[in-house]
């Protein structure tokens, strides 16, 4: 631990590929992995870079052409070590009425692109032997939530997806994880904060009695990519003020 408490990890030389890199959780991702040395590509709708180190590539996350595209020009330049799927959206409505089209858009940004950068940049970790694969779940990873089926669908599949290829993978260099963060105050939970009867809810059940940072997330996958976690491959890391164990 640095004098700040904050993980001292090295990442000097390595590349790291991250989804959704200038935003909420993956921002805080970017900024934690650039601060420990890390060169970082950022795969996004938008390509103004955050700082020193972090470039983008525009992609849609939703257009599997697009995302085979980015993929190629990555591995074009670039040596990837590090993958962190953690771009995803949300789509609310009661189930009854859950436009399909809607529900099938939520599944492929927040699994297909998870299960086709997963394959395609993990490739070439597998060939050399070696890199780290941390996938973003969710705390609806383990429960169902409300209004939100086609999320809790994706992020359950998610983590069973962690497993199977950690499975496959540890035995060959590749460790294969995910964090599932608990409630944290992002864009993406705005309307669950404005709501004063849900909010209070939410926060009653934290032991940590409140809702997390962006960089709580960031701590946690940072230790991923670290020497610490070298015996870690599979697991599905709750990182949610122990809400779970409520």
């Amino acid at each position: 631990m640095s004098a700040s408490g904050s993980l001292s990890v090295d990442l000097s030389g390595a590349t790291a590929v991250v989804t959704g890199s200038t935003r909420g959780i993956g921002r805080a991702i970017t900024e934690r992995l650039l601060a420990a040395g890390a060169q970082v590509i950022g795969l996004q709708r938008g390509t103004t870079a955050i700082g020193p180190g972090h470039r983008c590539i525009g992609v849609d996350l939703s257009d599997p052409a697009a995302r085979g595209q980015a993929v190629r020009q990555v591995l074009a330049e670039d040596q990837v070590d590090i993958l962190v799927n953690n771009a995803g959206i949300n789509l609310r409505h009661p189930f009854e009425d859950f436009p399909l089209e809607e529900f099938s858009q939520v599944m492929n940004v927040n699994l297909e692109a998870v299960v086709q950068l997963t394959q395609e940049l993990g490739r070439p970790m597998l060939e050399r032997g070696q890199g780290r694969i941390i996938n973003i779940a969710s705390m609806l990873s383990f429960f169902g939530g409300l209004d939100a089926s086609a999320y809790a669908a994706s992020k359950g599949a998610v983590g069973q997806f962690t497993k199977s290829v950690a499975n496959e993978w540890a035995g060959r260099g590749v460790a294969v994880n995910a964090v599932a963060p608990g409630y944290v105050a992002t864009e993406l939970n705005v309307s669950l904060r404005e709501d004063t009867a849900r909010n209070g809810e939410i926060l009653g059940r934290i032991p940590a009695g409140r809702w997390g940072r962006a960089e709580d997330i960031a701590g946690a996958v940072l230790f991923l990519t670290s020497e610490g976690a070298d015996y870690m491959h599979g697991a599905v890391v709750p990182v949610d003020g122990g809400y779970l164990g409520r």
